[in-house]
């Protein structure tokens, strides 16, 4: 049995090392194994129902999110929060919307970064877009968790790495028609609309669309600083992106992090 087990986990240890992208596959399927072990996913009876349900997802959001007014002046495990809060999420929604971003533009990403320059890329882009957050809402009290300033860094990553790649947008008021265009149209419209959002965002909880921002500027900017005009790995420029078409995915719309 013992060795039966372990020949099948070397094969997924090759199958996931021979993937073009193993560090894309690996993030997604760690922040998904962690959500389905954690109280938000709803899947662990010990975490009870109703009340003591709440109850446990607020204390696991508190525990491993990050929380701005302690993060500067609380106890010294709070400096980790940053990290930890990557991987944690809110709901099934808010997993399943940046796994999806994470999916369908992080392998292409990760493919001209190379493995370890990518996630390092990813977890210091993420850190970064929560700690800018924290910065501009010192004494909000409030949980923050998820993916998504992480995965807005790779958007912006990807808009100046592959700005002519075409992405497939699924468009509300067009009745949701297929539609494809370069990625330096849709990820710019969607920057905007975090922008708009994050100017009128009401105070209290919802979506931590400032951390999107700061995300996205910091990914767009490493990219911009990292490879300039040079030659990419595939030929071509670093910011070229010729003859490059992108799996179809909605247009990107990233669930916020803040826990009410």
């Amino acid at each position: 049995m013992i060795s039966s087990r372990s020949t099948a986990a070397g094969r997924t240890l090759r199958a996931v090392r021979d993937t073009p992208a193993p560090v894309t596959y690996g993030l997604i399927a760690l922040c998904c194994v962690l959500f389905a072990l954690g109280p938000a996913s709803g899947l662990v009876p010990g975490y009870g129902t109703g009340d003591a349900l709440l109850a446990a997802q607020r204390a696991y959001f508190r525990r491993w999110g990050v929380v701005p007014a302690e993060l500067f002046d609380g106890p010294a495990g709070a400096a980790l929060t940053p990290a930890t809060a990557l991987f944690v999420h809110g709901s099934w929604v808010h997993l399943l919307g940046n796994m999806l971003f994470l999916f369908v533009f992080g392998a292409m990403t990760e493919e001209r970064m190379g493995r370890v320059e990518f996630v390092l890329f990813y977890v210091g882009c993420g850190c970064g877009a929560l700690l800018g957050y924290a910065v501009a809402n010192a004494a909000s009290g409030e949980s923050l968790v998820g993916a998504s300033g992480a995965v807005s860094a790779v958007l912006g990553a990807f808009l100046y790495l592959f700005p002519r790649a075409r992405v497939t947008s699924l468009l509300p008021f067009l009745f949701f028609l297929p539609l494809r265009f370069p990625a330096w149209v849709v990820l710019p419209c969607w920057a905007a609309l975090q922008w708009l959002a994050a100017e009128r965002a009401p105070d209290g909880p919802g979506v931590a669309y400032l951390a999107h921002l700061v995300g996205f500027g910091l990914g767009f900017g490493y990219a911009w600083v990292r490879y300039g005009r040079r030659k990419g790995a595939k030929g071509g420029t670093a910011g070229d992106g010729r003859a490059t078409r992108v799996k179809d995915a909605p247009a990107p719309v990233t669930e916020g992090e803040r826990q009410p």
